[in-house]
């Protein structure tokens, strides 16, 4: 990958940086212990629905442009995508199972992702991963796109909280302008105040 050119800076230092991943490796082993219970439930009501392995695995790219595998748990069946060519998902797609509906409603469908974040796939907070097929179209409209190769990408974000389900190009290239927002203003504090609100989001029950 070819050197990314200082346009947009990382608002977090050295120091900062360090702090933040100390978090995501504890706070993401504590929950993964915490709620084991809850993920061994989860696990057997999508066993027992029978429409293919429990955990979804689909390639994004991560920091430096990286391809890693981000994980969830299932919520359509194997295949759903037509001829292979990725989709959008939208807030009520019909594809969703029973069981999948009621898990993204909730988020929960995103609870593996705390072993991404423990190995540092991922971060709590960060822009959220993409498919390299979405990458490409994105970057037609807006090269600004590769800045973001610079930090982790995450489970929750402004944009996640304030631009909802991503299902448009419209709405990718909003997300876009806010994760660059974030870079350029990302620190400690804002990270906590992201991470509470998410949580008090979901809490409450609104969909995001």
């Amino acid at each position: 990958m070819k050197p990314v050119e200082n346009k947009f800076v990382d608002g977090m230092n050295w120091c900062e940086r360090m702090a933040k991943r100390a978090f995501d490796i504890v706070a993401s082993l504590i929950g993964l212990i915490l709620l084991s219970p809850a993920m061994l439930y989860i696990a057997l009501r999508l066993r027992i629905q029978g429409d293919g392995p429990v955990i979804f695995r689909q390639e994004r790219i991560g920091r430096e442009g990286r391809p890693f595998n981000i994980l969830k748990f299932r919520t359509m069946p194997v295949g759903c995508e037509q001829d292979g060519i990725p989709q959008l998902i939208e807030k009520t797609d019909d594809r969703l199972t029973p069981v999948g509906q009621y898990l993204r409603e909730h988020h929960l469908d995103e609870l593996p992702q705390l072993w991404n974040v423990l190995v540092g796939d991922m971060s709590f907070v960060g822009p959220r991963p993409e498919r390299k097929y979405f990458i490409d179209q994105i970057m037609q409209e807006n090269s600004d796109y590769e800045y973001l190769y610079q930090i982790r990408p995450g489970i929750t974000s402004m944009a996640t909280i304030y631009n909802g389900y991503t299902d448009t190009m419209e709405k990718m290239l909003i997300r876009l302008q806010m994760d660059l927002e974030y870079l350029q203003k990302r620190s400690l504090g804002l990270d906590l105040n992201i991470i509470v609100t998410t949580v008090r989001l979901i809490a409450y029950g609104k969909k995001i």
